[in-house]
């Protein structure tokens, strides 16, 4: 299915299943070749950003704001093909919502504070300084206290 087509579906599903949609996606699109660690490191960075409330009022908004995630890097013709990276986004994508619902000191956190992520091979932001919280995979992720 072509991305375009699956992000319109999110724009017509109803809360919570659209955020769902959205969140899975963006796990597809950004580390569908990494471990379930760094897939359920990139939903944690999503839903953090909505947690702060600086990114958008729901996860949709999050992922799809401009130049942020996957979802409005990669072209509206890329064709999601690969159905079990899909349903393992999917898989991976309800469990991390689950534990995200439990009070803060219960969640079982990967990239605690992290709020941004990059593909160092990819792209050298200028706010990538400092000490990453974690490496995972081929994804650095980091807590960015001011945007530059």
């Amino acid at each position: 299915m072509k991305l375009a087509v699956v992000l319109w579906l999110a724009q017509i599903m109803p809360q919570p299943y659209a955020d769902q949609v959205c969140l899975a996606t963006t796990v597809y699109l950004e580390a569908r070749n990494q471990s379930e660690l760094g897939q359920r490191a990139v939903a944690e960075v999503a839903l953090r950003r909505l947690d702060s409330g600086r990114w958008g009022d729901s996860l949709c908004d999050v992922v799809t704001a401009p130049k942020q995630f996957a979802p409005t890097l990669v072209s509206p013709q890329y064709d999601m093909d690969n159905l079990r990276a899909w349903e393992r986004a999917v898989a991976i994508t309800l469990d991390v919502q689950q534990d995200w619902q439990k009070p803060h000191a219960q969640r079982s956190l990967v990239v605690p504070g992290a709020d941004h992520f990059v593909v160092r091979a990819l792209a050298s932001p200028a706010w990538a300084q400092g000490a990453p919280v974690a490496t995972i995979g081929d994804h650095t992720f980091y807590k960015v206290v001011s945007r530059l």
